[in-house]
């Protein structure tokens, strides 16, 4: 017999576009299925009858939580009472996970079958709380291998189902093409900076990135310099400090986002830790991942962090394949050099290049089908397949 109810709750835009392609899969699949729960427009698109706003869960920062603590707990209430009258198959909660594993436990403690997509940072800090997720989830779903490692070590039931990303972005990219597009001399190498999205990123990072950068031009005489501004406010923070920068004066090329030509476009990516360097990863092309913080922030991290890399392709290859400098590590000088033997030795740039094509081969799963044959597989009581993730190694 066919999934005939699916409970679905996403909390943000990410968690929007994974869940549509979760249920276009199943919609493929079971023709009656009846979807209920929070989504965003793409998941009402493929037949959510969503409860609420996708932005009722969007609340960031602790003072934010507090403020908003009591309508949580009664949007929480109503979807626990509601999913309870109406019997699904199994409730998937898609990210949010501070929202979504309290949930999930209420129904699971009820007998309704749950299922997490999209792991929280558990292996990486507060490692503790997969004794939650054990109690909370029949199983999870992991974009990324070492997730679903860690999930096994704790013998809760996981599927690596792969990375929406890895899927999106094509094996094969057009270097010459790309900067022909984006105006750039052809055969000049160029470097790709990306000092972040957000404007404390910026201040802390904005003036290493820039040094390092002037004392790459000073060594290296034909590098262009590409910088892909996220936003307008962005774009003005970085042309203010770019005068303070004389030797990067028509070297460097601003762009209004367009953050991946710009990786694509590079010889080599200096950038801060986060989805860009997998974003990176996934152009396949050699980086530097760099990263400060206020050093409060860096004090607490190291006592809480559990990892011995911060950036996913290190994490993902488990080894050291990317450098990674952080706090007073990342001085302008420290960033020059690495990035200076990166465009110098020019097989060595090439052979992590095809590392990186082969770790994106891997991970380019078709995550929403395999998604869909997890889901089905928790729903009906089915045991999760532990498959080889192929990518350990490479």
């Amino acid at each position: 017999m066919g999934l005939q109810r699916i409970y679905l709750v996403a909390g943000e835009l990410s968690g929007d576009i994974l869940g549509a392609g979760l249920m276009r899969e199943l919609n493929a699949r079971h023709p009656d299925i009846e979807f209920r729960g929070i989504g965003g427009p793409r998941m009402e698109a493929q037949g959510l009858n969503s409860r609420f706003p996708l932005e009722t869960l969007s609340v960031m920062g602790l003072v934010e939580v507090v403020k908003h603590l009591p309508e949580l707990i009664g949007v929480r209430r109503t979807l626990r009472q509601e999913a309870q009258a109406w019997q699904p198959d199994i409730m998937i909660g898609i990210d949010a996970p501070d929202f979504n594993i309290g949930l999930e436990k209420q129904l699971r403690e009820a007998g309704i079958k749950t299922a997490h997509y999209v792991s929280p940072s558990v292996w990486a800090w507060r490692q503790g709380r997969v004794k939650k997720i054990a109690k909370a989830v029949d199983g999870m779903l992991t974009l990324l291998p070492f997730e679903a490692d860690f999930y096994r070590r704790h013998q809760v039931p996981v599927a690596f189902v792969g990375h929406p990303l890895a899927d999106e972005m094509p094996l094969d990219n057009d270097r010459q093409n790309t900067r022909q597009v984006l105006g750039l001399d052809e055969q000049r190498p160029v470097l790709a900076i990306l000092p972040g999205s957000r404007g404390n990123e910026i201040r802390f990072l904005g003036p290493t990135f820039l040094s390092a950068a002037e004392q790459l031009c000073l060594r290296h005489d034909t590098l262009q310099v590409v910088i892909p501004a996220a936003s307008a406010q962005r774009r003005e923070e970085i042309n203010s400090l770019l005068g303070a920068y004389p030797a990067l004066n028509e070297r460097v090329v601003l762009l209004d986002g367009q953050a991946r030509e710009a990786m694509v476009a590079s010889d080599a990516v200096l950038l801060a830790s986060g989805t860009a360097a997998l974003e990176a990863m996934l152009c396949h092309r050699a980086m530097v991942v760099a990263y400060k913080m206020a050093p409060l922030t860096h004090w607490l991290a190291k006592r809480l962090v559990k990892t011995s890399w911060v950036s996913l392709p290190n994490l993902i290859a488990q080894q050291t394949i990317v450098p990674e400098l952080i706090q007073d590590a990342a001085s302008p000088e420290a960033i020059a050099e690495q990035l200076s033997a990166l465009l110098v030795d020019e097989p060595a740039r090439h052979a992590l290049e095809a590392r990186f094509a082969t770790m994106h081969a891997a991970l380019q799963r078709n995550a929403s089908r395999r998604a869909a044959d997890a889901i089905e597989a928790v729903a009906l009581g089915q045991p999760l397949a532990a498959e080889d993730d192929g990518i350990n190694g490479y």
